[in-house]
């Protein structure tokens, strides 16, 4: 029996259409289950930060909190030139990008990690399982391929993302559950860190993976900071190696990203529950000096109007 071309083209659209569910829950089914990773810091000093359960918050240099919006997105990027304000962003069943605030925007994610790099650029993974490509995104909105990820560390292919920051040299670092991986301008990757378990690591609820390597930062002389979320501790690796735990925190309370601002390290923390609900995982924000000095700044008790 022959078919005729109007039933074929309504296959060939349901096939598609298949091929990009499945790619959006191999992207997404990790990070409907856990926490956020968004936080930043701008010229001034202002601290941003994502609550899963509430919202996007600031804290201000007096320490004042203000609700921004309501997006419970996991990602958010700080665009300090404002390049993106007015640019159409991604958006369809693989994640939307939304822009918040503005003077400096603020880039939210749900579904995948996000980075403003050196040049300007939007930098965000897109892909299935084995084939998940770094896209680079012009304030015109024009997009094109930095690299191609390749296999995780257990050989398997990569699944998906962890964390993304901008590095030196217009370089691009991520974080798979063990590994810090760098992308250079011509788009090469290379693994700059490897990190064990601890031997006596922590139990975090919902969490099972130790490591689990989240949210990073790296400042310009190459050196990473890193939330381990599944050992609960804020790592600092330097190029050659050194690893510095800066802060072990104690469950069900664990990191899941780090910013950087005039050598101070602003950690988003949450509190984890074995339960798949967003409004139990409270958030707190810390600060950690370069002395080693650390302070909660900011905790959910003190938002007003958060639940």
């Amino acid at each position: 029996m022959t078919t005729s071309p109007r039933i074929e083209s309504l296959r060939a659209n349901c096939r598609r259409l298949l091929s990009i569910f499945a790619a959006a829950c191999l992207l997404s089914t990790s990070v409907l289950a856990h926490t956020g990773s968004g936080i930043a810091v701008d010229r001034l000093g202002q601290v941003y930060f994502l609550d899963t359960g509430s919202g996007l918050w600031r804290i201000d240099t007096l320490g004042r909190l203000t609700r921004l919006s309501p997006l419970r997105n996991h990602w958010m990027a700080l665009d300090a030139r404002n390049g993106f304000a007015g640019t159409r962003l991604p958006s369809g069943p693989l994640g939307d990008i939304s822009t918040v605030s503005s003077n400096p925007t603020l880039l939210l994610s749900s579904d995948y990690p996000i980075a403003i790099g050196q040049d300007g650029y939007l930098y965000y993974p897109t892909g299935a399982t084995g084939g998940v490509k770094l896209l680079r995104m012009l304030p015109s909105g024009t997009t094109s391929v930095r690299a191609t990820f390749p296999a995780a560390a257990s050989g398997q292919p990569l699944p998906h993302v962890n964390g993304l920051a901008a590095g030196p040299d217009s370089s691009i670092y991520y974080t798979e559950n063990s590994l810090i991986r760098r992308i250079d301008v011509n788009g090469k990757v290379s693994t700059v860190a490897t990190v064990t378990a601890l031997a006596k690591g922590p139990s975090i609820p919902g969490t099972d993976q130790h490591p689990y390597l989240r949210g990073l930062a790296v400042d310009a002389g190459g050196v990473m900071y890193v939330a381990d979320n599944g050992d609960a501790r804020v790592l600092k690796i330097t190029p050659g190696g050194k690893t510095t735990t800066l802060i072990q925190t104690q469950s069900p309370w664990s990191p899941t990203a780090v910013a950087l601002y005039h050598g101070d390290v602003f950690v988003l923390e949450f509190l984890h529950t074995a339960r798949d609900v967003r409004t139990d995982w409270l958030p707190r924000v810390r600060k950690i000096t370069p002395d080693g000095n650390s302070t909660i700044i900011a905790t959910v008790d003190q938002m007003p109007g958060a639940r």
